[in-house]
C-alpha cells in the first residue's frame, strides 16, 4: 500500500463526493463524473489526478467472481510463529507475498501472529494450502482455520465519512 505524500491535502466534500462515485464505478468517464459531482471535465480531471498522485487513490480494479475462476471456498487462517523478532516476521512476510491462493495477509495483534484469507477450489485443496504451503512457512508453529459457510458483505469501499481532514 502506498504512503500518503506529505503534501497532500485535506480532501474537501467534493473530493468525498468524487471518491465515492469511483469506489462504485472505477471505469466512469471523466464527463459522467464531473456532471454527477457538478465540476466541468477539467477541474474533475484534475482532482482525480492529484489524488492519484498524492496516494489516495492507489489504483482501479476489476471485481471479478471468485466462483467463475473455480475458486469457491474462502478460509481464514490464524498463524502462530515460533519466535516473535523482526528477521521472524520478514521472513514469513516475503515467503507468503509468493502464495498466490493467499489474498490478504495481516500481522496482527492477540493470541496469534497473522490472520490469512485465502480463496482455493475446494477442501482437498485447502488440505495442501494448509499442510504443504502455510505451515512450512518460515517459522509457523500453529495454524487455526475458519471456512467461511456465507458470505454476508465483501467490499473494497471505503466509507468517505471515515476519511479526516488532514
Amino acid at each position: 500500500m502506498r504512503i500518503l505524500k506529505e503534501s497532500a491535502r485535506s480532501l474537501d466534500k467534493l473530493d468525498r463526493h468524487i471518491l465515492r462515485i469511483l469506489q462504485q464505478d472505477g471505469r466512469i468517464s471523466m464527463k459522467d463524473l464531473g456532471e454527477q459531482v457538478g465540476l466541468s471535465i477539467t477541474p474533475c480531471i484534475e482532482r482525480v489526478k492529484r489524488m492519484e498522485r498524492d496516494g489516495v487513490i492507489t489504483g482501479y480494479h476489476a471485481k471479478v467472481n471468485p466462483a467463475a475462476l473455480g475458486a469457491k471456498l474462502l478460509v481464514f487462517v490464524e498463524i502462530t510463529l515460533n519466535q516473535k523478532s523482526a528477521s521472524a516476521f520478514e521472513q514469513f512476510r516475503r515467503e507468503v507475498l509468493q502464495i498466490p491462493e493467499v489474498q490478504e495477509c495481516h500481522l496482527v495483534s492477540g493470541d496469534f501472529d497473522y490472520l490469512i484469507k485465502a480463496r482455493i477450489h475446494e477442501m482437498a485443496e485447502y488440505r495442501k494450502l494448509l499442510g504443504d504451503m502455510l505451515l512450512q512457512l518460515p517459522g509457523a508453529a500453529q495454524s487455526k482455520s475458519y471456512v467461511v459457510m456465507e458470505e454476508i458483505k465483501e467490499t473494497l469501499a471505503l466509507s468517505t465519512d471515515v476519511l479526516q481532514s488532514r
